[in-house]
Protein backbone atom coordinates (compact mmCIF):
# COMPACT_ATOMS: atom_id res chain seq x y z
CA UNK A 1 0.00 0.00 0.00
CA UNK A 2 1.34 3.45 -0.86
CA UNK A 3 2.44 5.40 2.18
CA UNK A 4 1.29 8.80 0.93
CA UNK A 5 -1.94 9.61 2.73
CA UNK A 6 -2.62 12.69 4.86
CA UNK A 7 -1.51 11.00 8.09
CA UNK A 8 1.83 10.18 6.46
CA UNK A 9 2.26 13.75 5.22
CA UNK A 10 1.56 15.08 8.72
CA UNK A 11 4.05 12.60 10.18
CA UNK A 12 6.74 13.77 7.76
CA UNK A 13 6.34 17.33 9.02
CA UNK A 14 7.81 16.24 12.36
CA UNK A 15 11.28 16.24 10.82
CA UNK A 16 11.19 20.02 11.19
CA UNK A 17 10.80 19.75 14.98
CA UNK A 18 13.80 19.51 17.28
CA UNK A 19 14.75 20.21 20.89
CA UNK A 20 16.93 23.21 21.71
CA UNK A 21 20.24 22.41 23.45
CA UNK A 22 20.75 23.54 27.03
CA UNK A 23 21.33 27.28 27.34
CA UNK A 24 24.79 27.01 29.05
CA UNK A 25 26.07 25.17 25.97
CA UNK A 26 24.77 27.85 23.59
CA UNK A 27 26.17 30.66 25.75
CA UNK A 28 29.56 28.96 25.95
CA UNK A 29 29.76 28.84 22.16
CA UNK A 30 28.79 32.52 21.95
CA UNK A 31 31.52 33.55 24.41
CA UNK A 32 34.20 31.38 22.80
CA UNK A 33 33.27 32.67 19.34
CA UNK A 34 33.67 36.27 20.53
CA UNK A 35 37.07 35.57 22.05
CA UNK A 36 38.29 33.90 18.86
CA UNK A 37 37.22 36.94 16.83
CA UNK A 38 38.96 39.23 19.35
CA UNK A 39 42.19 37.26 18.99
CA UNK A 40 41.97 37.35 15.19
CA UNK A 41 41.27 41.10 14.99
CA UNK A 42 44.05 41.90 17.48
CA UNK A 43 46.58 40.29 15.15
CA UNK A 44 45.25 42.41 12.25
CA UNK A 45 45.51 45.66 14.20
CA UNK A 46 43.74 47.68 16.87
CA UNK A 47 41.07 49.25 14.65
CA UNK A 48 38.41 46.66 15.46
CA UNK A 49 39.93 45.13 18.61
CA UNK A 50 37.24 43.66 20.92
CA UNK A 51 34.70 43.68 18.10
CA UNK A 52 34.16 39.98 18.86
CA UNK A 53 33.13 40.61 22.46
CA UNK A 54 31.41 43.98 22.08
CA UNK A 55 29.96 43.53 18.62
CA UNK A 56 28.90 39.87 18.76
CA UNK A 57 29.00 38.34 22.26
CA UNK A 58 27.50 41.18 24.31
CA UNK A 59 24.48 41.69 21.97
CA UNK A 60 23.83 37.95 22.02
CA UNK A 61 23.99 37.79 25.82
CA UNK A 62 21.68 40.79 26.11
CA UNK A 63 19.21 39.12 23.73
CA UNK A 64 19.38 35.90 25.74
CA UNK A 65 18.68 37.69 29.03
CA UNK A 66 15.96 40.09 27.83
CA UNK A 67 13.97 38.02 25.33
CA UNK A 68 12.32 35.75 27.91
CA UNK A 69 11.00 38.54 30.19
CA UNK A 70 9.97 40.76 27.25
CA UNK A 71 7.97 37.94 25.69
CA UNK A 72 6.50 37.14 29.12
CA UNK A 73 5.13 40.69 29.49
CA UNK A 74 2.25 39.72 27.18
CA UNK A 75 1.59 36.39 28.86
CA UNK A 76 3.49 34.29 26.31
CA UNK A 77 6.46 32.03 26.96
CA UNK A 78 9.76 31.13 25.38
CA UNK A 79 12.19 28.85 27.18
CA UNK A 80 15.71 29.91 28.13
CA UNK A 81 17.08 27.14 25.92
CA UNK A 82 15.26 28.50 22.87
CA UNK A 83 16.25 32.05 23.67
CA UNK A 84 19.92 31.04 23.88
CA UNK A 85 19.75 29.00 20.67
CA UNK A 86 18.15 31.91 18.81
CA UNK A 87 20.84 34.30 20.06
CA UNK A 88 23.57 31.84 19.02
CA UNK A 89 22.07 31.29 15.56
CA UNK A 90 21.88 35.02 14.90
CA UNK A 91 25.44 35.49 16.14
CA UNK A 92 26.76 32.83 13.78
CA UNK A 93 24.88 34.42 10.87
CA UNK A 94 26.31 37.83 11.78
CA UNK A 95 29.83 36.42 11.85
CA UNK A 96 29.45 34.61 8.53
CA UNK A 97 27.84 37.54 6.73
CA UNK A 98 30.01 40.35 8.06
CA UNK A 99 33.45 38.97 8.92
CA UNK A 100 33.75 36.22 6.32
CA UNK A 101 32.65 38.54 3.50
CA UNK A 102 34.88 41.34 4.83
CA UNK A 103 37.93 39.07 4.67
CA UNK A 104 37.24 38.60 0.95
CA UNK A 105 36.12 42.10 0.01
CA UNK A 106 38.28 44.11 2.39
CA UNK A 107 37.84 45.84 5.76
CA UNK A 108 36.37 48.96 4.18
CA UNK A 109 33.09 47.14 3.55
CA UNK A 110 32.89 45.68 7.06
CA UNK A 111 30.58 48.44 8.47
CA UNK A 112 28.10 47.95 5.61
CA UNK A 113 28.17 44.16 5.93
CA UNK A 114 27.82 44.38 9.72
CA UNK A 115 24.77 46.66 9.36
CA UNK A 116 23.19 44.26 6.83
CA UNK A 117 23.87 41.38 9.23
CA UNK A 118 22.07 43.29 11.98
CA UNK A 119 19.08 43.86 9.72
CA UNK A 120 18.96 40.16 8.88
CA UNK A 121 19.23 39.34 12.58
CA UNK A 122 16.23 41.51 13.40
CA UNK A 123 14.20 39.98 10.57
CA UNK A 124 15.11 36.43 11.56
CA UNK A 125 14.36 37.00 15.23
CA UNK A 126 11.00 38.53 14.30
CA UNK A 127 10.09 35.46 12.24
CA UNK A 128 11.23 32.96 14.86
CA UNK A 129 9.57 34.70 17.80
CA UNK A 130 6.34 35.04 15.82
CA UNK A 131 6.46 31.29 15.22
CA UNK A 132 7.47 29.99 18.65
CA UNK A 133 6.21 32.61 21.10
CA UNK A 134 3.66 35.19 19.87
CA UNK A 135 2.33 35.51 16.32
CA UNK A 136 1.47 39.21 16.82
CA UNK A 137 4.32 41.29 15.35
CA UNK A 138 3.53 44.31 17.51
CA UNK A 139 4.35 42.21 20.58
CA UNK A 140 7.44 40.46 19.25
CA UNK A 141 9.10 43.51 17.62
CA UNK A 142 10.76 44.71 20.83
CA UNK A 143 12.25 41.36 21.97
CA UNK A 144 13.29 40.74 18.36
CA UNK A 145 15.11 44.10 18.22
CA UNK A 146 17.19 43.62 21.39
CA UNK A 147 20.19 41.89 19.81
CA UNK A 148 20.38 44.35 16.92
CA UNK A 149 19.89 47.37 19.20
CA UNK A 150 22.86 46.49 21.43
CA UNK A 151 24.95 45.68 18.35
CA UNK A 152 24.07 49.06 16.78
CA UNK A 153 25.27 50.74 19.98
CA UNK A 154 28.54 48.80 19.69
CA UNK A 155 28.81 49.77 16.01
CA UNK A 156 28.42 53.45 16.95
CA UNK A 157 31.62 53.02 18.99
CA UNK A 158 33.62 51.30 16.25
CA UNK A 159 32.38 52.96 13.05
CA UNK A 160 31.69 56.42 11.62
CA UNK A 161 28.60 58.42 12.68
CA UNK A 162 26.81 57.47 9.46
CA UNK A 163 26.64 53.85 10.58
CA UNK A 164 23.77 54.32 13.05
CA UNK A 165 21.16 55.82 10.67
CA UNK A 166 22.13 53.29 7.99
CA UNK A 167 21.78 50.37 10.44
CA UNK A 168 18.41 51.65 11.66
CA UNK A 169 17.23 52.01 8.05
CA UNK A 170 18.12 48.36 7.46
CA UNK A 171 16.19 47.34 10.57
CA UNK A 172 13.13 48.86 8.96
CA UNK A 173 13.83 47.19 5.60
CA UNK A 174 14.35 43.71 7.00
CA UNK A 175 11.54 44.17 9.52
CA UNK A 176 9.11 44.92 6.67
CA UNK A 177 10.45 41.92 4.74
CA UNK A 178 9.78 39.65 7.72
CA UNK A 179 6.33 41.13 8.24
CA UNK A 180 5.54 40.42 4.57
CA UNK A 181 6.79 36.83 4.91
CA UNK A 182 4.65 36.36 8.00
CA UNK A 183 1.64 37.62 6.03
CA UNK A 184 2.44 35.14 3.25
CA UNK A 185 2.73 32.27 5.74
CA UNK A 186 -0.55 33.16 7.40
CA UNK A 187 -2.56 33.69 4.22
CA UNK A 188 -3.17 30.05 3.06
CA UNK A 189 -4.56 28.83 6.39
CA UNK A 190 -6.50 32.07 6.84
CA UNK A 191 -8.21 31.60 3.50
CA UNK A 192 -8.80 27.87 3.86
CA UNK A 193 -9.73 27.55 7.54
CA UNK A 194 -9.98 31.11 8.92
CA UNK A 195 -7.26 30.38 11.46
CA UNK A 196 -3.84 31.87 12.10
CA UNK A 197 -1.15 29.37 11.15
CA UNK A 198 1.49 30.97 13.37
CA UNK A 199 -0.91 31.21 16.31
CA UNK A 200 -1.60 27.50 15.82
CA UNK A 201 2.16 26.89 15.85
CA UNK A 202 2.44 28.98 19.03
CA UNK A 203 -0.13 26.83 20.79
CA UNK A 204 1.44 23.61 19.50
CA UNK A 205 4.81 24.61 20.96
CA UNK A 206 3.06 25.66 24.19
CA UNK A 207 1.53 22.18 24.30
CA UNK A 208 4.96 20.57 23.92
CA UNK A 209 6.48 22.91 26.52
CA UNK A 210 3.89 23.01 29.29
CA UNK A 211 0.97 20.83 28.21
CA UNK A 212 -1.31 23.71 27.17
CA UNK A 213 -4.65 22.70 25.66
CA UNK A 214 -5.26 25.95 23.77
CA UNK A 215 -4.97 23.99 20.52
CA UNK A 216 -8.52 22.81 21.15
CA UNK A 217 -9.78 26.31 20.31
CA UNK A 218 -8.38 25.94 16.78
CA UNK A 219 -9.78 22.46 16.36
CA UNK A 220 -13.23 23.68 17.36
CA UNK A 221 -13.05 26.47 14.74
CA UNK A 222 -12.49 23.96 11.93
CA UNK A 223 -14.64 21.19 13.42
CA UNK A 224 -18.05 19.89 12.45
CA UNK A 225 -20.79 17.98 14.25
CA UNK A 226 -21.27 14.28 13.62
CA UNK A 227 -23.80 11.70 14.81
CA UNK A 228 -22.16 8.34 15.44
CA UNK A 229 -23.29 5.04 16.99
CA UNK A 230 -21.40 3.40 19.82
CA UNK A 231 -22.06 -0.23 20.67
CA UNK A 232 -21.55 -1.35 24.26
CA UNK A 233 -21.79 -4.72 26.01
CA UNK A 234 -22.89 -4.45 29.64
CA UNK A 235 -21.90 -7.42 31.82
CA UNK A 236 -23.36 -7.81 35.32
CA UNK A 237 -22.67 -10.44 37.98
CA UNK A 238 -23.85 -11.47 41.42
CA UNK A 239 -20.22 -11.73 42.54
CA UNK A 240 -17.33 -9.81 41.07
CA UNK A 241 -17.08 -6.45 39.38
CA UNK A 242 -19.45 -5.54 36.58
CA UNK A 243 -17.94 -4.77 33.18
CA UNK A 244 -18.62 -2.48 30.22
CA UNK A 245 -17.00 -3.30 26.88
CA UNK A 246 -17.60 -0.30 24.62
CA UNK A 247 -16.56 0.48 21.06
CA UNK A 248 -16.52 4.21 20.18
CA UNK A 249 -16.57 5.15 16.51
CA UNK A 250 -14.56 8.29 17.09
CA UNK A 251 -10.77 8.58 17.11
CA UNK A 252 -8.72 9.00 20.31
CA UNK A 253 -6.46 11.73 18.94
CA UNK A 254 -4.85 13.95 17.85
CA UNK A 255 -2.02 14.07 20.40
CA UNK A 256 -1.27 14.03 24.11
CA UNK A 257 -4.21 15.09 26.26
CA UNK A 258 -5.48 17.45 23.57
CA UNK A 259 -8.91 16.72 22.05
CA UNK A 260 -9.83 13.05 22.44
CA UNK A 261 -6.26 11.89 23.01
CA UNK A 262 -7.11 10.43 26.42
CA UNK A 263 -10.58 9.14 25.48
CA UNK A 264 -10.04 5.57 26.81
CA UNK A 265 -8.90 6.74 30.25
CA UNK A 266 -11.63 9.35 30.66
CA UNK A 267 -14.42 6.95 29.67
CA UNK A 268 -12.93 4.28 31.94
CA UNK A 269 -12.96 6.65 34.91
CA UNK A 270 -16.50 7.86 34.20
CA UNK A 271 -18.26 4.58 35.03
CA UNK A 272 -18.15 2.54 38.26
CA UNK A 273 -17.87 -0.69 36.24
CA UNK A 274 -14.52 -1.88 34.88
CA UNK A 275 -14.72 -0.27 31.44
CA UNK A 276 -12.78 -1.50 28.43
CA UNK A 277 -12.70 1.09 25.64
CA UNK A 278 -11.79 -0.70 22.42
CA UNK A 279 -10.88 0.97 19.10
CA UNK A 280 -13.75 1.31 16.64
CA UNK A 281 -13.79 2.38 13.00
CA UNK A 282 -12.62 5.98 12.76
CA UNK A 283 -9.71 7.90 11.27
CA UNK A 284 -8.11 11.19 12.31
CA UNK A 285 -11.01 13.00 10.64
CA UNK A 286 -13.01 11.84 13.68
CA UNK A 287 -10.63 13.23 16.31
CA UNK A 288 -12.60 15.04 19.00
CA UNK A 289 -11.90 18.77 19.00
CA UNK A 290 -11.99 18.96 22.79
CA UNK A 291 -11.86 16.73 25.82
CA UNK A 292 -15.27 18.11 26.83
CA UNK A 293 -16.83 16.23 23.89
CA UNK A 294 -16.16 12.97 25.75
CA UNK A 295 -18.89 13.91 28.23
CA UNK A 296 -21.46 13.64 25.40
CA UNK A 297 -20.25 10.11 24.61
CA UNK A 298 -20.39 9.04 28.26
CA UNK A 299 -23.92 10.42 28.58
CA UNK A 300 -25.02 8.54 25.46
CA UNK A 301 -23.59 5.27 26.80
CA UNK A 302 -25.35 5.75 30.12
CA UNK A 303 -28.65 6.54 28.40
CA UNK A 304 -28.40 3.51 26.09
CA UNK A 305 -28.58 1.00 28.92
CA UNK A 306 -32.01 2.12 30.09
CA UNK A 307 -34.46 -0.75 29.77
CA UNK A 308 -31.70 -3.11 28.68
CA UNK A 309 -32.71 -6.71 27.97
CA UNK A 310 -30.09 -9.13 29.30
CA UNK A 311 -29.13 -12.71 28.54
CA UNK A 312 -27.19 -15.30 30.53
CA UNK A 313 -25.97 -17.09 27.42
CA UNK A 314 -23.16 -16.72 24.92
CA UNK A 315 -21.61 -18.77 22.15
CA UNK A 316 -18.17 -20.24 21.98
CA UNK A 317 -15.59 -17.93 20.34
CA UNK A 318 -14.77 -18.63 16.71
CA UNK A 319 -12.24 -17.16 14.29
CA UNK A 320 -12.99 -16.49 10.63
CA UNK A 321 -10.99 -14.81 7.92
CA UNK A 322 -10.76 -13.49 4.40
CA UNK A 323 -7.49 -12.65 2.68
CA UNK A 324 -5.26 -10.89 5.19
CA UNK A 325 -8.08 -10.17 7.65
CA UNK A 326 -8.83 -12.35 10.67
CA UNK A 327 -11.87 -11.79 12.90
CA UNK A 328 -12.56 -13.24 16.36
CA UNK A 329 -16.35 -13.53 16.80
CA UNK A 330 -18.49 -14.31 19.83
CA UNK A 331 -22.25 -14.04 20.34
CA UNK A 332 -23.64 -12.60 23.56
CA UNK A 333 -27.35 -13.25 23.55
CA UNK A 334 -28.54 -11.86 20.25
CA UNK A 335 -25.60 -9.44 19.95
CA UNK A 336 -22.27 -10.10 18.23
CA UNK A 337 -18.76 -8.99 19.19
CA UNK A 338 -16.19 -8.98 16.37
CA UNK A 339 -12.48 -8.19 16.85
CA UNK A 340 -10.56 -7.76 13.60
CA UNK A 341 -6.86 -7.72 12.76
CA UNK A 342 -4.51 -8.03 9.81
CA UNK A 343 -1.40 -8.78 11.87
CA UNK A 344 1.33 -9.56 10.84
CA UNK A 345 0.22 -7.26 8.01
CA UNK A 346 -0.18 -3.60 8.92
CA UNK A 347 -3.34 -3.01 10.98
CA UNK A 348 -4.31 0.66 10.73
CA UNK A 349 -7.39 2.85 11.24
CA UNK A 350 -10.50 1.76 9.36
CA UNK A 351 -12.58 4.45 7.74
CA UNK A 352 -15.87 5.10 9.53
CA UNK A 353 -17.93 4.09 6.50
CA UNK A 354 -16.40 0.59 6.45
CA UNK A 355 -17.41 -0.02 10.05
CA UNK A 356 -20.91 1.32 9.43
CA UNK A 357 -21.34 -0.94 6.40
CA UNK A 358 -20.32 -3.98 8.45
CA UNK A 359 -22.55 -3.05 11.39
CA UNK A 360 -25.55 -2.36 9.13
CA UNK A 361 -25.19 -5.68 7.36
CA UNK A 362 -24.84 -7.51 10.65
CA UNK A 363 -28.02 -6.00 12.04
CA UNK A 364 -29.93 -8.27 9.65
CA UNK A 365 -29.08 -11.22 11.89
CA UNK A 366 -28.12 -9.67 15.25
CA UNK A 367 -29.63 -6.99 17.45
CA UNK A 368 -26.26 -5.23 17.84
CA UNK A 369 -22.83 -5.63 16.22
CA UNK A 370 -19.77 -4.37 18.09
CA UNK A 371 -16.97 -4.24 15.50
CA UNK A 372 -13.46 -3.66 16.87
CA UNK A 373 -10.30 -2.73 15.01
CA UNK A 374 -7.68 -4.46 17.18
CA UNK A 375 -5.12 -1.91 15.94
CA UNK A 376 -2.25 -4.23 16.73
CA UNK A 377 0.44 -4.11 14.04
CA UNK A 378 2.27 -0.95 12.97
CA UNK A 379 4.81 -1.55 10.23
CA UNK A 380 4.95 2.17 9.43
CA UNK A 381 2.93 5.35 9.83
CA UNK A 382 0.53 4.79 6.97
CA UNK A 383 -2.76 5.82 5.47
CA UNK A 384 -6.05 4.50 6.88
CA UNK A 385 -8.05 1.76 5.18
CA UNK A 386 -10.48 3.49 2.82
CA UNK A 387 -13.71 2.19 1.22
CA UNK A 388 -13.57 0.17 -2.02
CA UNK A 389 -9.91 -0.78 -1.55
CA UNK A 390 -8.80 -4.39 -1.60
CA UNK A 391 -8.23 -4.41 2.15
CA UNK A 392 -11.65 -2.88 2.81
CA UNK A 393 -13.33 -5.65 0.81
CA UNK A 394 -11.37 -8.24 2.81
CA UNK A 395 -12.70 -6.75 6.07
CA UNK A 396 -16.26 -6.84 4.75
CA UNK A 397 -15.89 -10.38 3.41
CA UNK A 398 -14.45 -11.60 6.73
CA UNK A 399 -17.31 -9.92 8.60
CA UNK A 400 -19.87 -11.63 6.35
CA UNK A 401 -18.25 -14.98 7.06
CA UNK A 402 -18.48 -14.17 10.75
CA UNK A 403 -22.17 -13.31 10.51
CA UNK A 404 -22.91 -16.54 8.64
CA UNK A 405 -20.96 -18.75 11.05
CA UNK A 406 -22.00 -17.08 14.31
CA UNK A 407 -25.74 -17.37 13.54
CA UNK A 408 -25.53 -21.13 13.73
CA UNK A 409 -23.60 -21.30 17.01
CA UNK A 410 -25.50 -22.60 20.03
CA UNK A 411 -25.82 -20.36 23.08
CA UNK A 412 -24.63 -21.70 26.43
CA UNK A 413 -24.31 -20.34 29.99
CA UNK A 414 -21.88 -17.43 30.23
CA UNK A 415 -19.23 -16.68 32.84
CA UNK A 416 -16.81 -13.76 32.76
CA UNK A 417 -13.78 -12.56 34.65
CA UNK A 418 -12.00 -9.23 34.45
CA UNK A 419 -8.67 -7.81 35.58
CA UNK A 420 -6.83 -4.53 35.40
CA UNK A 421 -3.05 -4.46 35.80
CA UNK A 422 -1.06 -1.25 35.90
CA UNK A 423 2.36 -1.33 34.25
CA UNK A 424 5.56 0.54 35.18
CA UNK A 425 5.99 1.94 31.67
CA UNK A 426 5.52 5.57 30.68
CA UNK A 427 3.83 7.38 27.83
CA UNK A 428 7.22 7.92 26.25
CA UNK A 429 7.59 4.12 26.25
CA UNK A 430 4.28 3.67 24.45
CA UNK A 431 1.89 2.96 27.35
CA UNK A 432 -1.08 5.02 28.44
CA UNK A 433 -2.14 5.29 32.06
CA UNK A 434 -4.64 2.39 31.92
CA UNK A 435 -1.98 -0.30 31.46
CA UNK A 436 -3.46 -3.74 30.65
CA UNK A 437 -7.10 -4.81 30.92
CA UNK A 438 -8.36 -8.33 30.26
CA UNK A 439 -11.88 -9.65 29.83
CA UNK A 440 -12.12 -13.45 29.89
CA UNK A 441 -15.34 -15.14 28.77
CA UNK A 442 -16.27 -18.79 29.27
CA UNK A 443 -19.09 -20.51 27.38
CA UNK A 444 -19.49 -24.08 26.18
CA UNK A 445 -16.29 -25.11 27.92
CA UNK A 446 -14.19 -22.62 25.91
CA UNK A 447 -12.42 -19.55 27.21
CA UNK A 448 -11.64 -16.41 25.25
CA UNK A 449 -9.23 -13.74 26.50
CA UNK A 450 -9.76 -10.21 25.21
CA UNK A 451 -6.57 -8.37 26.13
CA UNK A 452 -6.67 -4.57 25.83
CA UNK A 453 -3.47 -2.53 26.15
CA UNK A 454 -3.67 1.23 26.56
CA UNK A 455 -1.36 2.19 23.70
CA UNK A 456 -1.28 3.29 20.07
CA UNK A 457 -0.78 0.17 17.95
CA UNK A 458 1.97 -2.47 18.31
CA UNK A 459 5.35 -3.11 16.81
CA UNK A 460 5.36 -5.98 14.28
CA UNK A 461 5.41 -9.41 15.91
CA UNK A 462 4.47 -8.17 19.40
CA UNK A 463 0.82 -9.15 19.00
CA UNK A 464 1.80 -12.74 18.10
CA UNK A 465 4.19 -12.96 21.04
CA UNK A 466 1.67 -11.68 23.60
CA UNK A 467 -1.20 -13.69 22.12
CA UNK A 468 0.83 -16.89 22.52
CA UNK A 469 1.11 -16.09 26.23
CA UNK A 470 -2.65 -15.57 26.53
CA UNK A 471 -3.34 -18.80 24.64
CA UNK A 472 -1.46 -20.75 27.31
CA UNK A 473 -4.45 -20.02 29.57
CA UNK A 474 -7.34 -19.66 27.11
CA UNK A 475 -8.67 -21.41 24.01
CA UNK A 476 -8.87 -18.22 21.97
CA UNK A 477 -7.41 -14.74 22.44
CA UNK A 478 -6.82 -11.40 20.80
CA UNK A 479 -4.51 -8.54 21.74
CA UNK A 480 -5.95 -5.07 21.18
CA UNK A 481 -4.81 -1.50 21.75
CA UNK A 482 -7.01 1.47 22.62
CA UNK A 483 -5.17 3.72 20.12
CA UNK A 484 -4.75 6.35 22.82
CA UNK A 485 -2.76 9.30 21.50
CA UNK A 486 -1.49 10.32 24.92
CA UNK A 487 1.65 8.42 23.91
CA UNK A 488 2.10 10.71 20.89
CA UNK A 489 3.07 14.36 21.18
CA UNK A 490 5.21 14.93 18.09
CA UNK A 491 5.47 11.72 16.11
CA UNK A 492 2.65 9.28 15.45
CA UNK A 493 5.04 6.35 15.82
CA UNK A 494 5.30 5.06 19.38
CA UNK A 495 3.68 1.61 19.33
CA UNK A 496 3.63 -0.92 22.15
CA UNK A 497 6.82 -2.98 21.92
CA UNK A 498 8.81 -0.22 20.19
CA UNK A 499 10.55 1.25 23.27
CA UNK A 500 9.84 -1.72 25.58
CA UNK A 501 10.51 -5.24 24.35
CA UNK A 502 7.75 -7.84 24.19
CA UNK A 503 9.59 -9.94 26.76
CA UNK A 504 9.30 -7.11 29.30
CA UNK A 505 5.54 -6.86 28.68
CA UNK A 506 4.85 -10.60 28.95
CA UNK A 507 4.73 -10.80 32.79
CA UNK A 508 1.97 -8.19 32.94
CA UNK A 509 -0.08 -9.89 30.23
CA UNK A 510 0.24 -13.23 32.00
CA UNK A 511 -0.67 -11.68 35.35
CA UNK A 512 -3.74 -9.97 33.90
CA UNK A 513 -4.98 -13.13 32.14
CA UNK A 514 -4.47 -15.25 35.27
CA UNK A 515 -6.30 -12.73 37.45
CA UNK A 516 -9.21 -12.54 35.00
CA UNK A 517 -9.53 -16.32 34.94
CA UNK A 518 -9.46 -16.43 38.74
CA UNK A 519 -12.27 -13.84 38.69
CA UNK A 520 -14.60 -15.98 36.53
CA UNK A 521 -18.22 -16.13 37.68
CA UNK A 522 -21.67 -16.46 36.03
CA UNK A 523 -22.77 -13.29 34.28
CA UNK A 524 -25.60 -11.67 32.39
CA UNK A 525 -25.00 -9.50 29.34
CA UNK A 526 -26.97 -6.89 27.47
CA UNK A 527 -25.98 -4.96 24.38
CA UNK A 528 -27.07 -1.50 23.25
CA UNK A 529 -26.17 1.05 20.61
CA UNK A 530 -25.73 4.56 21.93
CA UNK A 531 -26.49 7.45 19.59
CA UNK A 532 -23.73 9.98 20.20
CA UNK A 533 -25.29 13.15 18.83
CA UNK A 534 -23.65 16.46 18.02
CA UNK A 535 -20.11 15.27 18.69
CA UNK A 536 -17.73 17.92 17.32
CA UNK A 537 -14.80 16.34 15.46
CA UNK A 538 -12.15 17.59 13.05
CA UNK A 539 -14.44 16.88 10.12
CA UNK A 540 -14.35 14.99 6.88
CA UNK A 541 -11.02 15.37 5.03
CA UNK A 542 -9.86 18.15 7.37
CA UNK A 543 -6.61 16.39 8.20
CA UNK A 544 -5.94 15.90 4.49
CA UNK A 545 -6.74 19.55 3.75
CA UNK A 546 -4.53 20.79 6.57
CA UNK A 547 -1.65 18.56 5.53
CA UNK A 548 -1.96 19.59 1.88
CA UNK A 549 -2.09 23.28 2.76
CA UNK A 550 0.95 23.10 5.04
CA UNK A 551 2.94 21.06 2.54
CA UNK A 552 2.10 23.54 -0.22
CA UNK A 553 3.24 26.37 2.03
CA UNK A 554 6.57 24.63 2.63
CA UNK A 555 7.08 24.24 -1.11
CA UNK A 556 6.69 27.91 -2.05
CA UNK A 557 7.78 29.72 1.14
CA UNK A 558 11.49 28.76 0.88
CA UNK A 559 12.18 29.98 -2.70
CA UNK A 560 9.95 33.03 -2.23
CA UNK A 561 11.77 33.94 0.99
CA UNK A 562 15.11 33.64 -0.80
CA UNK A 563 13.98 35.97 -3.59
CA UNK A 564 12.68 38.55 -1.11
CA UNK A 565 15.90 38.39 0.94
CA UNK A 566 18.02 38.90 -2.16
CA UNK A 567 15.95 41.98 -3.00
CA UNK A 568 16.42 43.23 0.56
CA UNK A 569 20.19 42.79 0.24
CA UNK A 570 20.18 44.72 -3.03
CA UNK A 571 18.18 47.52 -1.41
CA UNK A 572 20.69 47.57 1.46
CA UNK A 573 23.64 47.92 -0.88
CA UNK A 574 21.85 50.59 -2.94
CA UNK A 575 21.08 52.55 0.23
CA UNK A 576 24.73 52.30 1.33
CA UNK A 577 25.92 53.72 -2.00
CA UNK A 578 23.44 56.61 -1.77
CA UNK A 579 24.61 57.49 1.75
CA UNK A 580 28.29 57.58 0.78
Amino acid sequence: MAESGPDVRVERLTRYIFSAPSWPRSLAIIVVLGLIIDAATYRLGTEFFLIGTLGFTVPALAAFLLTVPLVGVFGRRITWNRSALLALTCTVLMVILSLSAALVSGRSLFPMLYAIALGLTFGLRLLVLAAVADYRITRTALPAFVQSAVAIAAGAWFFTPGFVPYAILLQVVFGLVSAFLIWLIERPLKRAFQISGLNFLNTFIAHLTDGSKNMEDFFREIGEEVYVPEVSLFFSRETGKNVIFTVPNVHPGPMGDVGGGNLPRILHDTFPEETLVAHGCATHDFNLVSESEIEKIAHAIETSREGLACSTNASRPIRVGSGSVSVLCQRFGDALLMVSTRSPERTEDLDYSIGMAIMAEGRCGFSEVAFVDAHNCMTSVGSPVLPATRIATEYIAAAREGFRTAQDLPLEPLAIGVSHVRVPFTREQGFGSLGVQVLVTEAGGMRAAYVLIDGNNMAPGVREHLRAVALEHADEAEIMTTDTHTVNTISGKNPVGYAVSAEEIVPYIEQAVREAIADLSPARVGAATASCEGIVVFGSQRVSQLASTVNAMLVFIAPLSLIILILAFLVSIFAYLLLQ
